[in-house]
């Protein structure tokens, strides 16, 4: 099936299609805004995730990085969040309240801390990570030879690897 411009064109007021490539736009542009306006629509799922636990965005998207017993120091947390480390003491605090994470000393450092989801946590935390785990509406309506080829296509942009077996 061949992309269509006049139907993405056709949308551009809405808020579904927050970007919409320009006339003559070549195929790697046309694809890009097709993907930001899959990701924006799958940005609403995540806030309607973080809502349902009561959850701030960046409270459910830390509690998301956060894996194994020995957690992660507030900096790594900044990073995955893309944000700076003065912001994430607030998050954390308000995670702690909730007593889904804790603070622990940092075994190799005693001056950081690392950041420890609590039992509570961990459930919050596959909850979000399962919903949040579901492909799309629309993916799942591709076939299976065309899930695969968009896998491997993305996989490919991602890390520049040659096509391998399908």
């Amino acid at each position: 099936m061949k992309y269509n411009p006049a139907c993405m064109r056709a949308t551009a007021t809405t808020p579904r299609s927050p970007a919409v490539p320009a006339e003559g736009s070549s195929p790697a542009q046309e694809a890009w805004a097709l993907l930001r306006t899959l990701l924006f629509a799958e940005r609403r799922r995540f806030l309607s995730a973080a809502a349902e636990f009561d959850l701030h965005p960046a409270q459910a998207g830390a509690l998301m990085q956060l894996d194994g017993d020995d957690g992660l120091p507030m900096h790594e947390i900044a990073s995955h969040l893309a944000c700076d480390s003065s912001n994430v003491t607030g998050i954390v605090d308000r995670l702690e309240s909730r007593g889904l994470v804790t603070r622990r000393t940092s075994k190799r450092d005693r001056r950081v801390k690392q950041i420890v989801t609590t039992p509570l946590g961990l459930e919050v935390r596959d909850a979000l990570r399962t919903r949040m785990a579901q492909a799309p509406e629309g993916l799942d309506r591709l076939s299976p030879r065309d899930q695969r080829l968009l896998r491997d296509l993305l996989g490919r942009a991602l890390h520049g690897s040659e096509p391998g077996p399908s």
